[in-house]
């Protein structure tokens, strides 16, 4: 009797705990990314960015390995999703490329629509002027470039020794998506420049998945486009004015 009685007032105290762990991470990210935005990411110490939120630099540690992880932590998490996605993605037949691109959307449709975005745009501004979050990121990407492979190569038996065509099929994804945030990104800087546009939200995750669907899309325009003299490359199967940057 005992041992069902701590059975079952454990399971709420576990979860009570789980859900602390999750706001005190968010709290982590959303601090650290108003704070490095305001003063500049050297501008922060990461004794200050614990003092703001009221943890322990062992805390901090418990979750994230520096600043440069918080800091691009709404990036990974979308990455993170997107490799639990791959590994229960059905083929059908469908091309690595774009059975990639559904998981990637499939990730994207599972982040909180209005504050990851927020997040995700604010991080982005971020690592275009931080050269050490460059490097983390470039860091990562490998990381989760050799995870996606291995899914590829458990799951579905691709990538035999010498076989360049899943890394490529992942590359070309990974490039797709660079060219669609980049893309979004953009727009939402021009929508704040902007006089009198009223827009005054960031851009929505539904808006990057559409973005990315038209990078897809662009690839194989993009393996085909010439160097022809006289700047007429973009003609080859008119999807030269089609690019991931839109």
């Amino acid at each position: 009797m005992t041992a069902t009685l701590f059975a079952v007032t454990a399971a709420p105290n576990s979860s009570l705990r789980e859900r602390k762990k999750r706001r005190t991470r968010q709290t982590l990210i959303d601090t650290a990314l108003e704070l490095f935005t305001r003063r500049g990411f050297g501008g922060v110490t990461l004794d200050e960015l614990c003092e703001e939120v009221e943890v322990s630099k062992r805390t901090f540690f418990r979750t994230f390995t520096s600043k440069e992880d918080v800091a691009m932590a709404p990036d990974q998490d979308l990455w993170r999703a997107f490799l639990e996605e791959l590994e229960t993605a059905h083929p059908d037949g469908l091309p690595v490329v774009e059975l990639g691109r559904d998981a990637l959307l499939a990730a994207l449709a599972r982040m909180d629509d209005e504050s990851w975005a927020r997040r995700m745009l604010l991080s982005r501004r971020l690592a275009e002027r931080t050269p050490s979050m460059g490097a983390h990121g470039l860091q990562f990407c490998e990381a989760t470039t050799q995870e996606a492979l291995a899914i590829l190569h458990r799951r579905f038996g691709l990538g035999a020794p010498g076989d360049l065509r899943p890394r490529l099929a992942v590359d070309m994804l990974v490039a797709a998506f660079h060219g669609a945030v980049a893309s979004w990104v953009a727009r939402a800087d021009e929508a704040d420049e902007a006089v009198g546009t009223g827009r005054t939200e960031p851009p929505t995750a539904g808006e990057l998945a559409d973005r990315l669907r038209e990078a897809v899309a662009a690839l194989p325009a993009s393996l085909a486009l010439t160097a022809a003299p006289g700047g007429d490359g973009g003609s080859a199967g008119d999807g030269g004015s089609g690019g991931a940057g839109g």
